[in-house]
């Protein structure tokens, strides 16, 4: 497989692949949030995307360019929830199996929903390295081809064109948000701004707890998940050697968050915009509020990357 940087023709050409397979979601703003911030901020709603999150993008992109051969045992991953449900239904809808290695702290919502889409999951320890140990022990016994959830040019390109439609949708923006986690969507939308939006900025939102992608920007090298715990569970993970040179390259900015802020922000969107997003989702809403100044008067994308949430064990009930 070749590991080149997707260009602009490879995000044209997964946005036309996957269009069959996906929504076109909305983008929505709210007249209080913009009075809250001083700002225009336009949401792009990937909670509303089939499977519940952006995921389904990537996954499909890099389903659909396997080789029959590759595909003939099925495909496998790792994945805290969002990544192993859209792989598995994008595994369903071209009739392969998928082999899903989750942490044992998933939550019950994305388990489910792996499990509905007809996912064969392996439980494993809540770290990196029990992940990949993991995956490759199913890889090896299945012979499925794995499909990371991030740190993969087809799962890049695929995430790109969340941020493709957010540009055709909006009039020229300033700023263009994402979460960081594994880095997916970050660099997918940092080069999708960089070929469609030249001129526009990226900025991340992150958890402080796990705040790996920030340390990475400032140190210039890969750095270690921090071993905390966030309820922003989908950002749990380190950077890719793929998403890391892309991020460091074209985002201007990182900004870390605490949990409560996280959980503020994710309250402001239920109350006011009437949707459900779930906490990693609302992380750079998070970072805005914490950090008004950058963001004053200026015309600001965020992606809303998922609204898979366990209404049983909802955050502020905790707090």
């Amino acid at each position: 497989m070749d590991f080149k940087i997707p260009d602009r023709n490879d995000i044209i050409a997964a946005a036309l692949r996957i269009e069959p397979y996906i929504h076109h979601t909305p983008v929505l703003s709210s007249k209080l949030i913009n009075e809250i911030l001083d700002a225009e901020v336009f949401f792009k709603c990937e909670n509303f995307q089939r499977a519940g999150a952006f995921k389904m993008r990537g996954a499909t992109n890099a389903i659909l360019t396997l080789s029959k051969d590759e595909l003939k045992d099925g495909v496998a991953t790792h994945s805290s929830g969002n990544h192993a449900a859209a792989l598995a239904l994008a595994a369903r809808n071209i009739g392969v199996k998928a082999y899903i290695v989750m942490p044992s702290n998933s939550s019950n919502v994305k388990v489910d929903a792996v499990r509905h889409y007809g996912g064969i999951i392996t439980f494993c320890e809540p770290n990196v390295i029990a992940r990949e140990e993991m995956l490759a022990k199913v890889v090896a016994e299945t012979m499925a081809t794995e499909i990371h959830p991030y740190n993969n040019v087809r799962i890049i390109a695929g995430q790109a064109t969340a941020a493709k439609e957010l540009i055709e949708q909006t009039e020229k923006l300033d700023i263009i948000m994402a979460p960081v986690g594994g880095g997916g969507l970050l660099s997918g939308t940092a080069l999708s701004t960089v070929y469609f939006s030249p001129g526009t900025i990226v900025i991340a939102g992150e958890p402080m707890n796990a705040d790996d992608a920030w340390r990475s920007f400032q140190e210039g090298s890969i750095q270690p998940v921090s071993p905390l715990h966030t309820i922003a569970d989908g950002l749990r993970t380190s950077l890719g050697t793929l998403t890391f040179p892309i991020i460091r390259d074209h985002v201007k900015e990182i900004i870390t968050v605490d949990e409560n802020s996280i959980i503020e922000a994710m309250r402001l969107i239920w109350m006011r915009m009437k949707i459900i997003v779930e906490p990693s989702s609302t992380v750079p809403l998070a970072a805005m509020m914490k950090q008004k100044s950058t963001f004053k008067g200026k015309k600001v994308g965020i992606i809303l990357s998922g609204g898979n949430v366990d209404l049983d064990h909802l955050p502020w009930n905790k707090i």
